[in-house]
């Protein structure tokens, strides 16, 4: 989508992948505005505080803070189930990890497209990346296309609506590039999955930070 918005949905997690998507909309649309999640997630206070520095970093006026509870009583998850360990980083395991929540997504739009038409939004911003991700079905862009296609069917006829993944294909090393490249607030955003003070460098996200880093040959700012 290379016409500018009129006024664009940024889901920022608080993270750097969401940080980034962030600078990108900012640049592609006249007006944004900021939605995040608390679902029980073992870093919803860091992740809040991100979310909102972002959000102030951007002078979003816009901003809306759900609560998807149902996630954590729903469970099935290391990120929202303590009972289950956060796994320790194998950047070359293939299988789905336990800290998948289970259609996380798909609930996130949901929220984002009922927002979407009471605001006038005509498109919604997601830092998905299926290349260099933790293989998250629901991170890929054909699941993506599918949901345009029911929100399609499922909003008013004139209703227009795109979802926008700018990241999609790219690798962790393209993405802290690309947001260097556009002063986005990398030092703002948290990645850890596991701790809210100090990232445990353990976990899956962080390592794919790590590397991404490495990689592009910078220095993580949160470090």
């Amino acid at each position: 989508m290379s016409e500018k918005c009129n006024k664009s949905i940024v889901l920022v997690s608080g993270g750097m992948d969401s940080c980034v998507t962030s600078a990108i909309a900012k640049l592609k649309s006249e007006n944004i505005a900021f939605l995040h999640s608390n679902y029980g997630q073992r870093t919803e206070e860091r992740e809040l505080k991100s979310f909102n520095a972002m959000a102030d970093f951007y002078n979003v006026k816009e901003r809306l803070i759900l609560d998807f509870t149902h996630l954590s009583k729903i469970g099935g998850s290391s990120l929202t189930d303590k009972k289950i360990a956060v796994p320790k980083a194998n950047l070359e395991n293939n299988d789905i990890p336990n800290s998948y929540v289970p259609f996380r997504n798909a609930n996130l739009l949901s929220a984002s497209v009922s927002w979407a038409e009471v605001i006038g939004a005509n498109a919604i911003y997601i830092g998905a990346v299926e290349e260099d991700s933790s293989g998250y079905p629901d991170c890929r862009r054909s699941f993506y296309d599918a949901f345009e296609k029911t929100i399609e069917e499922g909003t008013k006829p004139n209703t227009n609506i795109k979802i926008i993944t700018p990241l999609i294909n790219m690798s962790k090393k393209e993405i802290v590039l690309k947001g260097v490249g556009l002063n986005s607030p990398i030092e703002l955003s948290w990645s850890c999955y596991e701790s809210n003070l100090t990232p445990c460098g353990e976990c899956d996200s962080c390592a794919l930070r790590a590397r991404g880093f490495k990689l592009a040959n910078k220095i993580d700012p949160i470090l």
